[in-house]
């Protein structure tokens, strides 16, 4: 499943995402940083992909190279990382 980071909608394709594709929901930008599956606002110029340019505006489209769109909403994966630091910090509880 595909969701817009904007307006957490699930959306309805299944191909590739164009540059000019927008959500049908909200109208935002589709081929945007914050529905990559690379975007991490910790990480580097914000994407955890090696050598990509940075990126001033993450919710406008743009012509990233490296762009996948995230399958799953960010909250799984925040749901994911949360879980793992609870079982290292069961690990090293005394």
């Amino acid at each position: 499943m595909k969701f817009c980071h904007k307006c957490n909608r699930e959306l309805g394709f299944e191909s590739r995402v164009l540059r000019s594709e927008r959500c049908h929901w909200c109208d935002a930008d589709l081929h945007a940083c914050k529905n990559c599956k690379f975007w991490d606002a910790n990480a580097h110029n914000e994407c955890r992909e090696i050598g990509t340019a940075l990126i001033r505006d993450r919710e406008a489209a743009n012509h990233c190279g490296s762009f996948e769109f995230l399958e799953g909403d960010r909250g799984d994966l925040n749901a994911e990382a949360n879980a793992a630091k609870k079982k290292l910090d069961d690990l090293f509880k005394l």
